[in-house]
């Protein structure tokens, strides 16, 4: 077994109240170091259940390590006393080498993101992180079908290619994924348009045939609440991940009179003021997104 951060459990025990309950967990990309504490405060105050993760590509950007990460986290969860259901996710990542630190420090759920290759070497890679992390105790999440994408942060390219229903079922079945990430129509980064189509008549033909798996809607930024509504609301329980990484970033950045993107360690070096004005937004923007959008709020209990 590895060493899972103490307060954080594995993916599904948060996922699967919320798709037998008709709700969804707020997976919530704080790319910053000092972004982790207010997406905690922001749970922590609606006493919801949330996911805080990272990408492999963020953390090289954001210069930060898997234990950077993991000691941020255990650090806010230690000062505000955090006792809810809580997971420490390694988001899109697809070299095993980053995927085992991760584990190694502690993350208690991964992704690999193996959906550019072919389907048999998707099935290979994923089988093959499954194996590692279920023997230390981690769950993973895998994607199958490709997002377009506006935040390179997320992954590279611009062609969708959404999830056959068929091939969902073979995928799980070989590989033993925890969760799988579905291509349905969202993209990673913000919209170009008010109201992107949702192919939710794929969701629902993957959701019957894999009515015991937690299904992960990536591209939550900028997805109207109605859409995200629709998407969790299926008969046996739609989507019960979303994933929301640029809207945190854009409200941080916006708050701080429109500075640029900038590495962990530059945040932290900001003047006093203008970083809290920063923070306390990304805070509000998880607020929204955990109250209005994936309606977590007061689903972890007194």
């Amino acid at each position: 077994m590895s060493d899972v951060m103490p307060g954080t459990s594995p993916l599904t025990d948060l996922l699967r109240p919320a798709q037998r309950d008709g709700y969804a967990v707020a997976a919530l990309s704080a790319r910053y170091r000092a972004c982790v504490r207010p997406a905690l405060e922001a749970a922590l105050e609606l006493r919801s259940p949330v996911i805080v993760e990272i990408s492999q590509r963020e953390l090289g950007w954001f210069g930060l390590s898997p234990r950077d990460f993991r000691d941020a986290l255990e650090a806010a969860v230690r000062d505000l006393d955090f006792r809810y259901p809580l997971a420490l996710h390694l988001d899109h990542s697809w070299e095993p080498a980053v995927i085992h630190a991760a584990i190694d420090a502690g993350f208690s759920s991964v992704m690999i993101d193996a959906s550019a290759q072919p389907f048999e070497e998707n099935v290979r890679q994923t089988r093959d992180i499954v194996t590692y992390a279920h023997a230390r105790g981690v769950s993973v999440e895998a994607e199958l079908g490709k997002l377009t994408t506006t935040d390179q942060l997320e992954t590279e390219g611009d062609e969708a290619l959404y999830t056959v229903p068929e091939e969902a079922l073979e995928f799980v079945e070989r590989t033993g994924c925890d969760a799988l990430a579905v291509s349905i129509g969202t993209a990673h980064g913000v919209y170009p348009v008010k109201d992107p189509k949702i192919d939710f008549e794929r969701l629902e033909a993957i959701r019957a045939l894999l009515p015991e798996v937690p299904l992960v809607l990536h591209g939550g930024s900028g997805l109207p609440a109605a859409t995200v509504h629709r998407a969790i609301a299926l008969p046996g329980g739609g989507v019960s991940k979303m994933n929301v990484a640029t809207d945190l970033e854009n409200a941080l950045l916006a708050a701080m009179g429109g500075l640029p993107r900038m590495t962990s360690a530059e945040l932290d070096a900001l003047e006093p003021g203008v970083r809290a004005l920063g923070l306390a937004a990304v805070k509000a923007e998880a607020k929204d997104k955990i109250e209005h959008f994936v309606r977590s709020a007061g689903r972890a209990g007194t």
